[in-house]
């Protein structure tokens, strides 16, 4: 596997012509009357061009604001890829955002994403931030490799996280 930052102009929607974002979900976490608790919702999650173009202008404003996009490729495939944002969030101006973390299906368990995750941990730390901010899927599948990798649930919740994706899981990593 190697591991390398991405440009700009790679950014396109052959650089995901390989890439596979399936996942069945089956249970969710959901935090109920301050609880949380585990719920069957079953789904698919599964990325379709119109969130591959989404994801493509992300990723490039990522990079044209100065934050830190890394790749995980096999054979000049990509297989997993880590986001990060340039600057501080946060009532004490404490957080990066980690925007992206995936891992293709054909690749998960191998430890790619905990090896993206603790370049992106490195990239922010080295650029001054105490805590990456994570806004996570909720599937009790990603939650478990978020807690094995040292998350916690966000002291604080950024509101802008909470009511674009009002299921997920507002989480933090002390770097």
């Amino acid at each position: 596997m190697e591991y390398r930052k991405l440009q700009t102009e790679e950014i396109d929607r052959q650089l995901f012509e390989k890439f596979e974002r399936y996942q069945k979900v089956t249970q969710c976490w959901r935090k109920i009357d301050g609880k949380w608790i585990v719920k069957d919702v079953p789904f698919i999650d599964q990325w379709n061009e119109e969130d591959y173009n989404q994801l493509i202008k992300c990723l490039k404003n990522t990079l044209q604001t100065n934050g830190i996009l890394y790749g995980a490729f096999s054979d000049d495939i990509l297989k997993g890829f880590v986001s990060v944002e340039n600057g501080f969030i946060g009532k004490n101006q404490e957080y990066f955002d980690l925007s992206s973390i995936h891992v293709s299906e054909d690749m998960r368990g191998n430890g790619i994403g905990k090896k993206l995750f603790k370049m992106a941990a490195q990239w922010a730390r080295t650029h001054g931030a105490k805590k990456l901010y994570i806004s996570a899927h909720s599937a009790v599948e990603s939650q478990a490799f978020y807690k094995a990798m040292g998350c916690i649930e966000a002291l604080e919740y950024n509101q802008k996280h909470v009511e674009k994706e009002p299921c997920d899981c507002q989480l933090e990593y002390v770097l």
